[in-house]
């Protein structure tokens, strides 16, 4: 177990208004001094987000370990946006730290599109065949040279074993809120499932925040801040977390998933699923995220059920 990664402890947070970024924005680029700045609703947790102008936002990392990120933006997204079927965010401004912010920082070109939810979505399968389609893309740019797993993406593409004791934190906090009997095996058939060590592109964060729709179709992929080069499993936890159950299988045959990739990408979301039921169980103003938790982590267990020919058993 010497080859997991350590995870560490969580990031230190800035905070930072929108008078921090007007002065950098008039210290750094003085020609667009003049455009307004406000910040975008549920602008995320890795960086603050703010317009800019109509047609513009500005990106500011929350923490040093998000902030590795903005290298890797700045030097891989404009290659892959070229060779990928969907927009994807594409930087035109690199800002630096000074004195009232710690962080490199950048400027990106506004995407136009509302987070996907399943009450948008037009026509779930073929949402999920048409990001299907933007995974492969994805998948078959060359690897060669792109950034392996590490602290710059909280070691997405890596092993799912760097979540361990996250999970087994979780299934203490929620206690029997769940079947932990269960969850163990379904976890452990994750572990197991070998990856053919082919590395291969991935955005890591393919969730609904990061899916934009367009008149309830796929539009736009955004924030690649966890993007790499590995085991692409970590893409697929999106087929149990928004996914339909026909969508899910479309997804499932347009990407040709064999079946422990498909475990590894079950592990991936039930990762996910068990840390944000863990979150929010106990503090009345998660309830409803709670509640879409748990919703989800039904569906993994009743799709790993019937993929493993199990027989349900009784209440206890």
């Amino acid at each position: 177990m010497s080859d997991v990664p350590d995870l560490g402890p969580l990031p230190q947070r800035v905070t930072v208004d929108a008078e921090q970024v007007r002065r950098l924005i008039a210290d750094q680029f003085p020609h667009l001094a003049d455009l307004p700045i406000e910040p975008v609703a549920n602008g995320g947790w890795d960086n603050w987000t703010f317009h800019l102008g109509s047609d513009m936002l500005v990106r500011l990392p929350s923490a040093a370990e998000y902030a590795l990120a903005v290298d890797k933006e700045h030097r891989w997204l404009p290659t892959l946006a070229d060779r990928l079927p969907l927009p994807i965010p594409i930087p035109v401004a690199r800002g630096k730290p000074d004195a009232g912010y710690p962080h490199p920082w950048s400027i990106y070109r506004w995407l136009d599109g509302e987070p996907a939810s399943s009450d948008r979505i037009a026509d779930p399968v073929r949402f999920a065949v048409d990001l299907a389609e933007f995974l492969a893309a994805l998948q078959a740019v060359d690897a060669a040279g792109g950034p392996r797993p590490g602290v710059h993406n909280w070691f997405r593409g890596g092993t799912l074993r760097t979540y361990g004791k996250m999970v087994e934190q979780a299934l203490v906090e929620l206690d029997d809120r769940v079947d932990a009997e269960l969850v163990r095996e379904i976890w452990a058939t994750a572990l197991d499932a070998r990856w053919d060590g082919v590395d291969r592109w991935f955005h890591g964060d393919v969730a609904q925040g990061n899916l934009l729709l367009a008149d309830g179709q796929l539009a736009a992929v955004i924030d690649f801040g966890t993007c790499g080069v590995g085991d692409p499993a970590c893409d697929l936890a999106i087929a149990w977390t928004l996914l339909t159950a026909d969508g899910r299988q479309a997804f499932r045959t347009r990407l040709s998933v064999d079946d422990a990739t498909w475990a590894r990408g079950r592990g991936w979301a039930l990762w996910k699923t068990l840390a944000t039921c863990s979150y929010t169980f106990d503090a009345v103003e998660d309830a409803a995220e709670f509640a879409d938790g748990q919703r989800i982590l039904a569906e993994i267990v009743a799709e790993y059920r019937a993929s493993s020919v199990i027989e349900p058993r009784p209440p206890q």
